[in-house]
């Protein structure tokens, strides 16, 4: 059991679902990523840097990419998203789609290496 699964199983099933997807999505783009705890929030680490953090709301998910480079480069993509300078909220009602999640992070992986 990872620190990552000790937090999803907390959630109830319809949100541990979206958790497992977002997780599961990173892990095709990055097989050999870490799972750590980051500023108190579930996140995945590439050659020792986080590049995709998640944390549950009440009525989202916010998802970090760590960087706001990633989020103003796709910001006609993430335009049904609030985002900020360092995160995108993700209704529960919208989830983010796995191409969209995956550019996300190759983007950030290529700033990584």
């Amino acid at each position: 059991m990872t620190v990552i699964d000790d937090y999803i199983k907390n959630f109830d099933p319809s949100k541990k679902q979206e958790l497992e997807r977002i997780r599961k999505i990173a892990l095709e783009v990055v097989p050999d990523a870490q799972e750590v705890i980051s500023y108190a929030m579930p996140a995945l680490t590439y050659k020792g840097k986080a590049f995709l953090g998640f944390y549950v709301h009440k009525n989202h998910i916010s998802i970090y990419p760590y960087g706001g480079e990633e989020i103003e480069k796709l910001q006609d993509k993430l335009a049904i998203y609030k985002t900020s300078k360092g995160a995108i909220q993700v209704p529960f009602d919208k989830p983010i789609s796995q191409d969209l999640l995956k550019e996300i992070i190759q983007l950030r992986i290529k700033r990584i290496a």
